[in-house]
């Protein structure tokens, strides 16, 4: 089946479709589509088949996104902890992946027509050598459409994440790209395999499981966790209907905690700035300590060279990134 599901929605999906986006909608929703093996077990098929049926499922929910205005959804398809499974089942999610990606490939002036980015979050090393390429050439040849973001979370886990975050931040120091001062919770934050998506507002698991499964820890922070029963090949468009529902009925109590995080965020990055800059003018000498002007002055200045360090490590760290997956597509592909 094809990435991207053409046609409406029908009519009454579209008459409560028109009603739920009365209210706030969510711009970002992540989900952990749970419950393949167990649908595959029920329908008394193979479990490779009831993985396939789950790729369907994801196809049609990116389309009741789109129709719903929600221009991005982030989908966990593989955990690292998935490489522990019986090796067959492994291999056969690996060439379900090559399938899918291959199939993706040859969508690109669909792709292109409706702005789709996919992005392939995880470490990817980990991965078939041949599947890191179809990954790599998929990402680079929507990189710049703008219109939806499709993220496939792919041999990934969160503690992977955000190890694999500090690791880029120890090596911007090492390069004299930054200076220790600078790592902070917000620089983190950037040096996430997400960093250029905002943090979901919706995360929804399906089969009745209730728990996160390692899966944006940090990201979710302060986002509507819906845990729903319905298997994930059975999801329905009343099924996301319900969750976001879930979602508009939290959304005051999930702005104002989001709101508070940042202000405190904010908070704590000036104190750190005042008292650098006391600290400075001290070394000064007294005669100064006390002048409002060449502290505002100080203050300035250090924000400023902090901005320039961090957006050229920033900078340093997404060429890093791009010149992998350039290198990956030089990898001949098997038919």
């Amino acid at each position: 089946m094809s990435w991207i599901r053409e046609g409406e929605l029908i009519l009454v999906e579209r008459f409560f479709a028109n009603i739920i986006k009365a209210g706030p909608m969510p711009r970002h929703i992540a989900f952990i589509m749970d419950g393949n093996r167990r649908y595959a077990q029920k329908c008394h098929v193979q479990r490779q088949q009831g993985h396939s049926h789950g790729f369907d499922k994801l196809a049609e929910t990116l389309r009741w996104c789109w129709h719903l205005g929600i221009r991005e959804v982030t989908v966990y398809a593989f955990s690292i902890e998935n490489f522990k499974r019986t090796k067959e089942e492994v291999d056969g999610l690996m060439e379900l992946a090559r399938q899918k990606f291959i199939r993706l490939l040859e969508e690109r002036d669909s792709l292109k027509k409706h702005g789709v980015c996919i992005r392939v979050i995880g470490d990817l090393p980990l991965l078939p050598l041949d599947l890191q390429a179809l990954m790599a050439k998929a990402v680079l040849a929507t990189k710049n459409y703008n219109k939806c973001f499709v993220n496939v979370c792919f041999a990934y886990t969160s503690r992977h994440e955000i190890s694999n975050a500090v690791r880029e931040m120890a090596w911007g120091v090492e390069q004299g790209l930054l200076e220790p001062s600078d790592v902070s919770e917000s620089l983190l934050d950037k040096c996430l395999y997400t960093s250029n998506s905002p943090d979901p507002d919706l995360l929804i698991r399906t089969s009745g499981e209730v728990r996160l499964s390692d899966f944006l820890l940090w990201q979710a922070t302060h986002s509507c966790l819906a845990f729903q029963p319905v298997l994930w090949p059975e999801y329905t468009f009343w099924s996301l209907f319900e969750a976001i529902l879930q979602f508009q009925m939290n959304y005051s109590a999930l702005k104002k905690a989001r709101d508070l995080y940042m202000e405190e965020k904010t908070r704590q990055q000036l104190e750190r700035d005042q008292a650098y800059v006391t600290k400075e003018l001290q070394q000064e000498g007294a005669a100064s300590h006390g002048d409002t002007r060449r502290r505002q002055i100080l203050l300035q200045k250090r924000t400023a060279l902090r901005e320039e360090r961090i957006q050229g490590f920033l900078e340093a760290l997404e060429h890093k990134k791009m010149d992998v997956l350039k290198r990956l597509c030089t990898v001949t592909v098997s038919a």
